[in-house]
């Protein structure tokens, strides 16, 4: 591997890609420190439902939103916008008609995402400026602000901070497309990889805190060698269980028609239609959880405005609002996997078109051995699909719940339990094996060996 390695850095162009990609996520890094100008303390939150909230969607939006920075927004607006282009361009015909141009009607969409970004920037940031800094007890502006006497941040400095923030996340979205263009690996998925790898450090660290000696057993809170033990099991455990499922195909075997060309025949060849077994990626579990906190925030926001009026609706909103919360509540758990189930149909059938690629493989010729092209192709492929996405959901489902069970039950912290399943270890592997492939692609082209042949 070192050897390979030592291959890969004397390469001048591989090199210079790999360089210019740590130099701009180093750029990221940076920036991802810089608070705004109207802050002058750390946020935080007293509101244990809203912090929870912003830790989770924190995961898969390459920066805290806990903490007032120059990207307080990260990179999610710009994923928002690609999500909201990729769901039109399925039923609304001009951008149907544009995604089927090619090379052109990319660009065209991709500058629209970049439009409907800047709004989405302006909106989230007015909100997010508005409603972050408020306590969670007072419903007042903290002390975080630069205050004029009256604790409220003046229209000026919201306009400044709004302006920072949008353009910190149009800066994002450019860096991502540079190191497209110019790096290496896909530029947005590597800004939101570098925000998880980031906080492996802490999650280490807070290992540290609760380490003692002796044997612990599963107490709530401590860490002893047997349960650390048990971690690092667990750990490679999911790692592989996760590059797995992420790898694993469902291989439909295909036939190009013969054709003769003077005395040569050609085509006749039998090759393979890969399907994904996991084909909706991370999307049903952020689309899942980004639903459940919803509740969640809303009974509890419902508790306190009725707190000290009616204790039977006080007691109700309580519940609710704990219920949806996470942790051991058997009922958001069994929501959780439900709309987990329900978003991975939802999202393949947005995804893939079995009728279009029975059309692609009727006009190249190819045909699927025992079916006939058009209507019985299509259906076939989506019969396929359909079985091979119930094993997909189930599998999603089981990795999105890891880390809430290892929190409540080994009693680690939830940001270390965070690194054993869910968005963050889905999003991480597969980024990593996407840059791989790359790396590989260079290597192959220069009658090197790939990073994974031995």
């Amino acid at each position: 591997m070192l050897e390979k390695l030592r291959v890969v850095f004397t390469i001048p162009e591989l090199r210079q890609k790999i360089l210019l990609t740590l130099l701009l996520l180093g750029v990221y890094r940076i920036g991802y420190q810089i608070r705004l100008p109207v802050v002058k303390n750390t946020f935080q939150q007293s509101a244990s439902d809203l912090n929870s909230f912003l830790e989770k969607v924190s995961v898969f939006a390459a920066t805290d939103l806990r903490s007032l920075t120059i990207f307080g927004l990260g990179i999610m607006p710009y994923i928002s916008a690609s999500i909201i282009f990729q769901l039109l361009g399925t039923f609304w015909p001009p951008i149907e008609r544009l995604r089927k141009e090619g090379e052109a009607g990319r660009k065209k969409i991709n500058e629209y995402t970049r439009y409907l970004t800047v709004l989405i920037c302006v909106i989230q940031s007015w909100v997010y400026l508005r409603y972050m800094g408020m306590d969670g007890q007072t419903g007042r502006v903290a002390e975080q602000f630069f205050a004029d006497g009256t604790q409220s941040l003046s229209f000026g400095w919201q306009l400044a901070a709004v302006a920072i923030m949008t353009c910190g996340t149009v800066f994002l979205m450019w860096l991502g497309e540079q190191i497209d263009e110019y790096g290496i690996g896909n530029g947005i998925s590597l800004l939101i990889m570098a925000g998880i790898v980031a906080q492996m450090p802490k999650a280490i660290w807070d290992i540290r805190q609760n380490m003692q000696s002796s044997l612990s057993g599963l107490t709530q809170g401590k860490i002893g060698p047997d349960v650390l033990l048990v971690l690092a099991v667990l750990f490679v455990a999911v790692v592989f269980a996760v590059v797995f499922i992420t790898l694993a195909q469902r291989r439909i075997p295909t036939q190009s028609a013969k054709h003769v060309r003077g005395r040569r025949v050609y085509g006749g060849t039998k090759q393979y239609l890969p399907l994904r077994l996991n084909q909706s990626g991370v999307m049903p579990i952020i689309f899942a959880s980004s639903l459940l906190m919803i509740p969640g925030v809303l009974f509890g926001a419902l508790a306190a405005l009725v707190a000290g009026r009616s204790d039977w609706w006080t007691a109700l909103f309580s519940g609710l609002a704990s219920m949806f919360q996470g942790g051991t509540s058997f009922m958001y758990n069994l929501l959780f996997i439900a709309l987990i189930f329900f978003f991975c149909y939802f999202w393949t059938s947005i995804t893939f078109n079995p009728k279009e690629m029975s059309d692609n493989l009727k006009d190249h010729g190819t045909f699927i051995p025992g079916y006939r092209p058009g209507k019985r192709t299509a259906d076939y492929l989506e019969k396929v699909m359909v079985r091979i996405t119930y094993v997909g959901a189930a599998f999603l489902a089981a990795i999105a719940i890891i880390p809430t069970m290892v929190s409540s039950q080994v009693g680690v912290p939830y940001n270390v339990a965070a690194f054993y399943g869910g968005t963050g270890l889905l999003i991480a592997v597969s980024v990593a094996f996407d840059l791989i492939q790359k790396i590989d692609n260079h290597l192959l082209m220069r009658n090197y060996k790939g990073l994974l042949e031995s």
